[in-house]
């Protein structure tokens, strides 16, 4: 994909959950420093530390030219209005660098009993996000319009929903996946829709050590996240892989580690496969620190220097 805005993402960026923890001034000094070793995009997640608005102001206001994406709003957080009145001022503010990626579950307003506590049901997940979008595009604007509107991405990992991704929005942000779920996204989103896969690694040179976090990493988004056990069973990963724990051979599809070289590795397996871009979750023993000395380690094996945006 040869879009102006793909390529000032370049194709490798940092993905992170770990700035909820820290203090805002830590979070606007490690994101200036991603933007100096040259990562083409910072990625952050939304659960329930910072709303992803002021996450991205934060970011942005802490960089000059470096792209930022929300990895994702989740939109059972807010009101549609709401988002589109947020991505339009980030889009005036912060022109051309600002990415909105959307994902979550909303609710009907109906609960169910499990294990005896009153859950609210979710929504079916496509034609909620396509009521979404709808209702973006009509929400009233006032006031400046942003040039160039900020892009928008989904979470998406099934087919159908990687097909609206590409008909209804820049493209999709690919979570938890091995480099086969890459090649049949870019199958079916078509050569045109922008795909930003993110790819959890652990750089240590102790294999029993990295592939723990790995482990402790995959098991734990299997068991709280039931679309990500549906999506791996899509890709031919049965109940060998799954029961009593992730399986070897699904660790390693899902997380690279070990050395720069594995990670590097990884990467342009992805960018092969049809992947523009590819933002690096990297995990230690340390779920909430930041993993500064490994972002460090590996911009100059993964960044060209003289291509990265400035």
């Amino acid at each position: 994909m040869t879009d102006g805005t793909s390529a000032a993402l370049g194709q490798v960026g940092i993905w992170t959950f770990a700035y909820d923890g820290q203090p805002a001034g830590l979070v606007r000094e490690s994101a200036a420093e991603l933007e100096e070793l040259g990562y083409g995009a910072l990625w952050y997640g939304e659960a329930f530390g910072r709303d992803t608005v002021g996450q991205a102001w934060l970011l942005l206001s802490a960089t000059r030219h470096l792209p930022v994406a929300s990895g994702i709003a989740n939109i059972a957080f807010r009101e549609p209005l709401a988002t589109a009145a947020a991505a339009r001022t980030l889009g005036e503010a912060f022109p051309g660098r600002y990415v909105l990626g959307l994902g979550g579950h909303r609710v009907d307003g109906t609960v169910q009993e499990v294990d005896g506590y009153a859950v609210p049901t979710r929504t079916r997940a496509l034609s909620t996000m396509r009521s979404y979008l709808d209702a973006m595009d009509a929400a009233p604007a006032h006031g400046p319009r942003p040039d160039p509107a900020p892009r928008r991405l989904l979470a998406a990992l099934g087919p159908q929903m990687l097909k609206l991704a590409a008909g209804r929005t820049w493209g999709a942000h690919t979570y938890f996946v091995p480099v086969e779920h890459t090649a049949r996204a870019r199958a079916l989103m078509g050569p045109d829709a922008f795909l930003g896969v993110e790819q959890a690694v652990v750089l240590d040179h102790d294999p029993a050590r990295a592939r723990d976090v790995a482990t402790a990493h995959v098991a734990g988004y299997l068991s709280m996240a039931p679309h990500q056990e549906a999506n791996v069973r899509r890709l031919g990963f049965g109940d060998e892989d799954l029961v009593g724990g992730p399986s070897r051979r699904l660790v390693e599809a899902i997380v690279a580690y070990g050395d720069v070289d594995a990670i590097r590795r990884r990467v342009q397996q992805h960018l092969q496969a049809g992947a523009d871009h590819v933002c690096l979750q990297v995990l230690t023993a340390s779920p909430t620190a930041l993993p500064r000395a490994e972002w460090r380690e590996l911009a100059p094996a993964l960044l060209d220097r003289h291509t990265a945006p400035r």
